[in-house]
């Protein structure tokens, strides 16, 4: 695990600029979330966790319309259903309007398996916005999102 950042050891053109809070946010959360599934050991990711999620938020769909409604690549979409599907958390079963769609829905145990992992994403949010008071974790969410939600200016 990469120790703690001192901002000594960065250029202060840097340490001004969000683009580098950002990664470095970006950086903190990623090292949270890894410790956290690690330490729930079953293997399972943040990735599992948002198609859990969205299958469970709207419903069965397309392998296809599942990767680009939570924004994960078709082949990793594939790979982690393989994960998911022999644990009981998902079914997956070819549409029989389209012979090459495949349907997947979240099952009664993902749905449990879903909550499970609330518990985990909830801690990690919990030790990610540790040094801000509510109103300030309250205003970093709305700027956050406010900048998260800007539509692509650069074709992307």
């Amino acid at each position: 695990m990469t120790a703690h950042h001192d901002p000594a050891d960065t250029p202060a053109r840097l340490e001004a600029r969000a683009t580098w809070r950002v990664s470095r946010m970006h950086a903190r959360v990623t090292r949270l979330l890894g410790a956290a599934f690690d330490a729930d050991g079953d293997g399972l990711r943040s990735y599992h966790y948002r198609l859990l999620a969205a299958l469970n938020e709207w419903g069965a769909m397309s392998q296809a319309d599942l990767g680009r409604r939570t924004g994960i690549d078709r082949s990793d979409v594939t790979g982690a259903l393989g994960d998911l599907e022999p644990r009981g958390l998902v079914t997956r079963h070819t549409d029989p309007a389209h012979a090459r769609r495949k349907i997947v829905a979240i099952t009664p145990g993902g749905v449990g398996r879903l909550r499970e992992l609330d518990a985990v994403i909830d801690g990690v949010q919990e030790r990610f916005l540790a040094p801000l008071t509510p109103a300030q974790r309250r205003t970093f969410l709305d700027l956050a999102s406010r900048l998260a939600d800007v539509p692509p200016d650069d074709g992307s």
